[in-house]
């Protein structure tokens, strides 16, 4: 979150001020208006402005959360930093580093999961865990553009969302299970280019898509 708003803000700017008072309030009251007054007040912005910012509605007050997220994930390595990591440690420290800025609001995160369960809103939480995945992807320096930018982005949105199903539940010590069971996905991720090469490969065993993306979702395979 930025230190103040301007003086003349936008509502784009009074949204990414107030998304992360707003997860901890949805903890309370639900993604709702009661939680974006209530976030309002704890960060000084005046209540009908803060209405006018977020009234599309929950799934349009988590998507601001998520942007937030997002922000302060890429804030977390700088490029330096990310270079000097191999693929599969960039991937894993900006999921883990995700969790961590989500760890303080998971019962909001509970909350805004349940909300964009429901069948109307499944098609603009899929576009929203895409965006996560491509958040990371880019943050990694990837740069596909062909059959492998799907693929990548598809994988790590099963990844990150198996993941935070683990997370949410998760009471050991420092999420010790969150973080093996995150590297036994991110593991299978990194297989894939095998896999795949079996399936192109002359003589190797049929691959089933579908069989992959179950063993993503379990955390004892």
């Amino acid at each position: 979150m930025t230190a103040s708003l301007p003086e003349d803000p936008t509502l784009d700017e009074v949204r990414a001020f107030l998304a992360p008072s707003l997860a901890m309030q949805a903890a309370f009251d639900g993604w709702n208006e009661t939680a974006v007054e209530a976030a309002a007040v704890q960060d000084d912005v005046d209540t009908d402005l803060a209405r006018l910012a977020f009234n599309d509605g929950p799934v349009d007050m988590i998507a601001a959360w998520f942007e937030s997220v997002d922000a302060r994930m890429a804030e977390r390595y700088s490029a330096e930093e990310l270079e000097a990591m191999k693929i599969r440690e960039r991937i894993t420290n900006l999921v883990r580093a995700r969790l961590e800025i989500l760890e303080p609001d998971r019962e909001g995160l509970r909350r805004a999961l349940a909300i964009l369960a429901a069948p109307p809103n499944v098609r603009r939480a899929a576009k929203l865990g895409w965006g996560a995945a491509d958040k990371m992807w880019r943050l990694a320096g990837d740069t596909a553009t062909d059959y492998n930018h799907y693929t990548k982005r598809t994988l790590l949105s099963a990844v990150y969302g198996s993941t935070i199903s683990v997370f949410l539940d998760d009471e050991s010590e420092d999420f010790a299970e969150t973080r093996a069971f995150l590297d036994r996905r991110i593991e299978n991720v990194m297989q894939f280019e095998k896999i795949k090469a079996r399936v192109t490969g002359r003589g190797g065993d049929r691959f089933s898509m579908a069989r992959f993306f179950g063993r993503l979702r379990y955390r004892n395979l």
